[in-house]
């Protein structure tokens, strides 16, 4: 029984991170928003508006991805809560938050693309 309350702990605790990172990465967007807001008010033409048009979009994406991240994790939260301790752990928890963890790893490669070349373009125009 111990071994199998610190087995879902420790799923716990990866869920409860990502969860927190992806929290973060949603503040995150919230000011670079702000920021291609400051720019958008400079009137700088078209060199500079068509590309941020595009990470506006690419913004309302990312809070859509976060989004469902979120949940998912919610949800294997309720699967953690909820678990039989009597049934036999055999990693089944473990395989199925693998799916999640390698959509975590891949959103957050895309995300520090993106926030790289927000940067640039920050760099370039503010």
């Amino acid at each position: 029984m111990h071994t199998k309350l610190l087995y879902l702990s420790d799923l716990k605790f990866n869920l409860d991170v990502w969860k927190r990172e992806l929290k973060f990465h949603l503040a995150e967007m919230d000011e670079f928003e702000e920021k291609l807001g400051d720019i958008s008010i400079r009137n700088l033409g078209i060199e500079a508006m068509a590309p941020l048009e595009g990470f506006q979009n690419k913004i309302i994406r990312e809070r859509e991805v976060i989004g469902r991240l979120i949940q998912r994790i919610r949800k294997k939260n309720k699967l953690i809560e909820t678990v039989n301790l009597t049934e036999d752990i055999d990693g089944r928890l473990r395989r199925q938050q693998g799916t999640l963890r390698d959509d975590i790893k891949i959103y957050i490669k895309l995300h520090y693309e993106l926030k790289e070349e927000m940067m640039d373009f920050f760099l370039q125009w503010l």
